[in-house]
């Protein structure tokens, strides 16, 4: 019986030229089964894995202004604390300068319920009357069922739910803070230990050289990225101080922020300017031309500068983009969407600086050769 089995195993391995190979296809089974588990590990330890990536993502952006200091005599541990000092300052700036503004939409939001309630309550109307209609011609149906009556589940207290809230926001930004510190102050000497206990030493110089490639291009992309935001919500802010916005430059912050988000983030920057555009003013001239604004400068950011500024060699396949938005929000949320791009951009990188990587970074490119 034994001496059979041998057998069969013998023949699954070593098949004749031309015939099935049984190995390779386990393999690859093998593979899908361990990414689909990576993938499932991934959605289900969320908060413990967003932490994680973010505070990666943070170091590999600002772990070439820590090197050009320790380049010049500073510490790595004092150059990480103080970039991430300067970092929070210009957080806490931002957040004050948006409090006030903020503050007062949150004041206003009764006043501006209404208003938008009677521009849009033809509309409101119309729907109204086609959903009695469609529970009309239900009803004629289901005459002889009536529904049962809904158990109404017990609600959390609002107090708690912000006090949760809360508590996972400060967990989460000490943890990313903290982690982000310790990647900075070891740079790539702790980097160069890593590789050195995971890959052979044959190996872990060309490991250290992709990873220093993902995080200079990592890099140089945020940091190209982040002034050209910089400068769209600038201009932002002054066309909407142009077209008689109220707090123009509110409108122009937020605009720069969400710019960090391909396509979903200029998107919605689009539709929170109109609307309150629309709820500002009279008619739809103004709204006209704050629309009009924002996508003219959209289009001159999108469609000339990151191609001048961030070149053609980290251009990504929008298709492929929008689904790694999409996967990302679905799996992580905001923190997927943040990290789904320079995830591709890295994987691209590395795909360009293997030696069988050719048809992947192909695969990630938005034309075949690029």
């Amino acid at each position: 019986m034994d001496t059979s089995i041998d057998n069969e195993d013998r023949v699954l391995t070593e098949t004749p030229r031309g015939s099935p190979r049984t190995v390779p296809r386990k393999i690859t089974a093998v593979r899908v089964l361990v990414a689909l588990a990576i993938g499932l590990l991934l959605y289900v330890a969320h908060v413990a894995f967003v932490p994680v990536a973010l505070a990666f993502l943070l170091a590999l952006v600002l772990s070439g202004p820590v090197e050009s200091l320790h380049g010049v005599g500073v510490p790595r541990s004092a150059g990480a604390v103080l970039i991430m000092l300067v970092i929070v300052g210009i957080a806490v700036g931002l957040s004050d300068l948006m409090l006030e503004p903020a503050q007062h939409w949150f004041a206003e939001a009764p006043h501006t319920v209404k208003v938008i309630g009677r521009k849009i309550r033809p509309l409101a109307q119309f729907m109204n009357r086609i959903d009695e209609l469609r529970n009309s011609a239900g009803n004629i149906g289901n005459a002889s069922h009536p529904p049962a009556p809904a158990v109404s589940a017990p609600e959390e207290s609002a107090p708690a739910m912000l006090f949760d809230a809360t508590r996972d926001a400060v967990l989460s930004t000490a943890t990313v803070l903290i982690l982000t510190l310790f990647l900075l102050a070891g740079g790539p000497p702790m980097l160069a230990r890593m590789t050195l206990a995971l890959v052979s030493d044959l190996n872990s110089a060309h490991v250290l050289g992709v990873i220093e490639k993902v995080r200079r291009e990592v890099g140089r992309f945020y940091v190209t990225t982040a002034l050209i935001n910089v400068g769209l919500g600038l201009a932002t802010g002054c066309a909407m101080k142009l077209c008689g916005m109220p707090n123009p430059f509110l409108w122009g912050t937020v605009a720069g922020l969400l710019n960090f988000i391909p396509y979903a983030g200029p998107t919605t920057t689009l539709i929170l300017l109109t609307s309150v555009a629309i709820v500002s003013f009279d008619g739809f001239a103004r709204p006209a031309a704050v629309a009009g604004s924002y996508l003219a400068l959209a289009a001159v950011e999108g469609q000339a500068l990151q191609p001048l500024l961030v070149g053609r060699r980290l251009q990504l396949n929008p298709m492929l983009v929008f689904l790694a938005l999409w996967f990302g929000g679905l799996f992580w949320g905001v923190a997927g969407i943040v990290l789904a791009t320079p995830a591709l951009v890295a994987l691209k990188v590395i795909a360009k600086n293997s030696n069988h990587g050719r048809a992947l970074a192909e695969f990630l490119s938005p034309h075949a050769g690029a």
